[in-house]
């Protein structure tokens, strides 16, 4: 090959990849005559709402709860409108409330986050380890006597450590709300995810593995959790066999919310639930065909993943060794016409990383009265949240020097291969 080129795209040579990028819609850019089948399938019935309608046709909710609860393995599954929805619900179905902390990694979405909020707890910001997933040690440094609950993301498609995880929380009689918004299908030792803990929440958002464009699902074994998260999310009770009767245990019955899902969204996530084996075998096969042709480039540290069979494959993501290394590496890609960013920059806001969650950082609140943080039922217990851009350092270090590559299941081989060689093209030059 010549020296001309070998010059890298950024500096004025050829670009490795010319073919198009698809987007990171795994589910949805799959969107066909299946999904189109259940939805006609509503109207020609004219049921759109689970509970009631003008035929006894069957709820494409509940269909889709039954198989969703039997893909995962286990009993019970809740199909609400968010996976924020969800998380809410698994919080309070769990007994998380006011005086409580809540424990969450300092990268994941906003929103595992502002549930523990909506849920009137305090979050308390954890650190990440070398697999961009809860740190067990600084969870277990993090715990106090108000610890009422931990929220391991399964973050970027890829199990958390969850034997730890678990032990730590039996240790310290803990609820856990696993967080599979980005990893639905994935697992850790043969168990899937979203099976481990207490009360767990899942996402159908556009951008996820599968999709109804919005949604979520909470996933329990426990029939008292279910019936609270059913209780939270339909404040109408339309899900009680009968709505209108007296409470047939204690605390059975509560003020809710309206999180409840729509027969159109059912019928979509029903089609997208049976694709969801495929999409995560195309994307493990396409990880693993460009993982493989880099592998031994020297300089490159991949993410660590703790169970590598259970990873959805969603993205590629490896370490340099520094910040400023890492943004030129990312920069040099993308000339080469290869889709690739560093996870984290100072200047950049992303609401994955909690130095950017700028309304925690100030403890923003809908009212004056600034509650949870100030309600006495935290602070009559010693609680006083402090929160600031640099308070978890590992957590910015690891993502401020990370390559993240998205992993579509359109990718071709011939995608894969190009984007191997543009990688190794960048680090020959610059590693």
């Amino acid at each position: 090959m010549s020296v001309m080129e070998e010059k890298l795209a950024i500096d004025g040579g050829t670009p490795v990849k010319t073919t198009k990028n698809p987007p990171m819609y795994p589910g949805g850019l799959e969107i066909g005559e299946e999904e189109k089948a259940e939805i006609l399938d509503v109207l020609e019935h004219k049921y759109l709402f689970r509970y009631y309608g003008p035929s006894d046709a069957p709820s494409k909710v509940r269909q889709f709860e039954v198989e969703f609860a039997e893909k995962m393995g286990m009993k019970y599954a809740l199909a609400v409108n968010s996976c924020t929805s969800a998380l809410i619900s698994s919080l309070v179905a769990v007994g998380v409330g006011p005086g409580d902390e809540v424990i969450v990694p300092g990268y994941t979405f906003f929103a595992s986050c502002a549930a523990i909020v909506a849920a009137k707890a305090i979050p308390v910001i954890a650190e990440v380890d070398d697999s961009l997933t809860l740190d067990p040690v600084d969870f277990e440094k993090k715990i106090t006597p108000r610890t009422k609950a931990v929220i391991p993301v399964h973050m970027r498609g890829a199990p958390c450590d969850m034997d730890r995880i678990l032990e730590i929380a039996r240790k310290y009689n803990l609820k856990v709300v696993e967080d599979v918004a980005q990893a639905c299908g994935g697992s850790y030792k043969g168990k899937r995810l979203g099976s481990f803990g207490d009360c767990n929440a899942f996402s159908l958002q556009y951008h996820k593995i599968i999709t109804a464009g919005e949604g979520g699902v909470v996933l329990t074994n426990d029939p008292l959790l279910y019936d609270r998260a059913q209780a939270y999310h339909d404040t109408a009770a339309c899900w009680r066999p009968d709505r209108f009767g007296l409470p047939r245990y204690e605390g059975e019955v509560f003020p809710g919310v309206n999180f409840r899902m729509s027969e159109l969204h059912g019928a979509v996530a029903l089609a997208q639930l049976r694709k969801l084996d495929r999409l995560l075998e195309t994307m493990r096969s396409k990880k693993k065909r460009i993982k493989d042709q880099i592998s031994d480039i020297p300089g490159i540290t991949f993410r660590r993943l703790n169970d590598e069979a259970g990873d959805t494959a969603i993205c590629l993501i490896f370490f340099l060794e520094s910040p400023e290394l890492t943004e030129r590496f990312a920069k040099a890609l993308n000339a080469e016409g290869v889709e690739a960013g560093c996870i984290y920059s100072k200047g950049i806001p992303d609401w994955h990383i909690y130095a950017h969650w700028k309304m925690i950082m100030d403890k923003v609140t809908a009212t004056p009265e600034g509650c949870p943080y100030t309600c006495k039922f935290y602070t009559e217990r010693g609680g006083n949240a402090q929160y600031s851009p640099d308070m978890c350092p590992q957590t910015l270090d690891y993502l401020s020097r990370s390559i993240h590559l998205d992993i579509p299941p359109q990718m071709t081989d011939e995608d894969c291969d190009l984007t191997a060689a543009a990688i190794r093209k960048v680090a020959k030059a610059l590693l």
